[in-house]
């Protein structure tokens, strides 16, 4: 290889480096989203997407280019979170197509690969809109084609597409004027631009360490290097299901949590009326599977030596491998199933209660990922599935999700709210056809206005509302609703601004730190003004937002 190409090992340690330098700086990316509010943000799911294929080329034995590109490829696409995950694994997956054929690239096939990554990005959003990570990918495809016809060093040609790059990404805020109100640049281009400095260093032979941390609610991911191997404390990584022979009462739960904490560390426990999720580390497995075994049965034990497989461990989140291996059992085939992306406790009880067969938590804390949508898909016998995202930012993983599904039908109906959701599911007919139910719901979701009433995290200003950290705020279909010191006197002003004419019933879920008598007097309030309309109350039990209020 010389000084003007590069090969699959040396492109490998780019990504990783790449990443590393996403993960650093995803808290200052996160800070970058024009909405205030105290969610999962762009930051975080693209760190969560990347540390999905991190995984998979770490696992590599020896890098060749095809293998590398299938990792980077496959690992993004199905920990992809979030419209900048999702984004930005086709980003990945259009660049891999196009480098996999080779064994080294030179600034022509980097330039190529390039075009294809934007193709591949900008074919997966229905409306691309400027000033965004596309614009700034779509940028530097560009700058690279014009480059790579110059025959420069390959060195100089990384440097000036960065340099474009940043170009480009400082002119988003003329592009998108809700970005120059707030006075920031487009998180996700700066995302993608933070993983592309940290693939130029490590081409410039910077020394970076590739010690991944854990990833905040989803798949963890530790890479253990040889010469730490000897720091692991507790050698085995110990999973398995506890299946209850009666419900665990709060202090045979924290007992069982004490015992794990006096032979172990890193533990999980999730537990509900039936099953336990356990996850340990420790350095006798025995101890733990003996002690649960005082309270039911054991199934789906997994035990993984980690100073013996440390190169390529993955330790996942318990609750989630549990989902993915705990699978009830079969069902026979039905001819349409559902699946929604629920937020709470009361709103998983309305979705139960509408017979929804599989529900994904996580929504507005959390975006569930590809591979979240798939596991579901997996464990939902029905020739027909519907999926409910129930928010604008997992629609596109839904998607995704949809395209890499090959024995089911799926139908992803667009809906950008829990209440869109609910009202979608309550419209379905079984006596019509899939095509005729799709239509239906797609029509009735535009009838619902939601708005979310939460505090801002930081000062700011939008749409010409100032906005101080610690205010209550609501945000609607299209903006903010209203913003005050009182979440009362917010939600009150929250229903003036989606009420219109015809407007027939207003539904009001409050969450956990929005009381059921507050909501009820909050209902009264409500109902006294719009006589015309039907007021309900019920419980969400959702997290950040105080209540989440929908009129239709």
């Amino acid at each position: 290889m010389s000084a003007n190409t590069i090969d699959a090992k040396l492109l490998a340690k780019m990504f990783l480096a790449g990443a590393k330098n996403l993960e650093a700086k995803k808290e200052w990316i996160n800070e970058l989203n024009v909405f205030p509010v105290p969610d999962g943000d762009t930051g975080t799911n693209m760190t969560m997407t990347i540390m999905s294929a991190v995984k998979e080329v770490s696992a590599l034995e020896k890098a060749t280019m095809p293998d590398l590109a299938k990792a980077i490829s496959s690992g993004s696409l199905r920990g992809a979170r979030g419209n900048s995950g999702v984004i930005l694994s086709q980003l990945l997956r259009g660049f891999t197509k196009g480098i996999r054929n080779y064994e080294e690239a030179d600034a022509p096939v980097l330039a190529a690969a390039l075009v294809k990554a934007v193709e591949t990005a900008y074919k997966a959003v229905m409306k691309p809109k400027e000033g965004t990570i596309l614009t700034v990918a779509r940028g530097i495809a560009d700058k690279a084609v014009e480059l790579s016809e110059e025959s420069l060093p390959l060195s100089d040609f990384m440097k000036e597409i960065l340099t474009h790059g940043e170009y480009v990404l400082s002119q988003t805020p003329e592009m998108l004027p809700v970005l120059k109100e707030a006075g920031v640049v487009d998180s996700g281009g700066q995302g993608l631009m933070t993983v592309l400095q940290g693939a130029y260093d490590a081409f410039m032979g910077k020394e970076i360490r590739l010690d991944f941390q854990p990833a905040s609610g989803g798949s963890e991911f530790v890479k253990v290097s040889r010469e730490t191997e000897e720091e692991i404390k507790f050698g085995y990584c110990t999973e398995f299901i506890l299946v209850l022979n009666k419900p665990l009462n709060r202090t045979e739960e924290l007992d069982f949590k004490a015992y794990l904490s006096s032979i172990g560390d890193s533990i999980v426990v999730v537990a509900d009326e039936e099953i336990v999720k356990v996850h340990v580390h420790t350095n006798d497995p025995g101890l733990a599977l003996q002690r649960a075994l005082l309270y039911g049965s054991l199934t789906r034990m997994k035990i993984d030596n980690m100073r013996e497989e440390h190169q390529e461990r993955v330790i996942k989140d318990a609750e989630k491998l549990a989902q993915q291996q705990a699978a009830p059992v079969q069902k026979p085939e039905k001819e349409v199933g559902f699946i929604a992306v629920s937020i709470g406790d009361g709103f998983g009880e309305i979705f139960r209660g509408l017979d929804v067969d599989y529900l994904i938590e996580g929504g507005q804390t959390m975006n569930p990922s590809t591979e979240d949508m798939l596991n579901a898909i997996a464990q939902v016998n029905a020739r027909n599935i519907f999926i409910y995202p129930n928010n604008k930012n997992i629609i596109l993983a839904a998607n995704q999700a949809r395209e890499l599904t090959k024995d089911k039908n799926i139908i992803v109906i667009p809906t950008k709210t829990v209440p869109q959701g609910i009202t979608a599911i309550i419209n379905f007919a079984p006596e019509k056809s899939v095509e005729e139910n799709t239509e239906i719901m797609n029509e009735m979701i535009q009838t619902v206005r939601t708005g979310q009433v939460t505090y801002a995290v930081r000062d700011t200003r939008i749409e010409d509302k100032e906005i101080h950290q610690g205010d209550i705020m609501a945000i609607g279909d299209h903006g903010i609703l209203a913003v005050g010191k009182e979440v009362a006197e917010v939600a009150r002003e929250t229903v003036d601004a989606m009420m219109e004419e015809g407007a027939e019933l207003i539904s009001i879920y409050y969450g956990e730190d929005f009381s059921e008598e507050e909501a009820e007097k909050l209902a009264q309030e409500v109902s006294e003004k719009y006589s015309d309309c039907d007021v309900e109350v019920n419980a969400g039990g959702q997290p950040i937002y105080y209540c989440i209020i929908s009129v239709e």
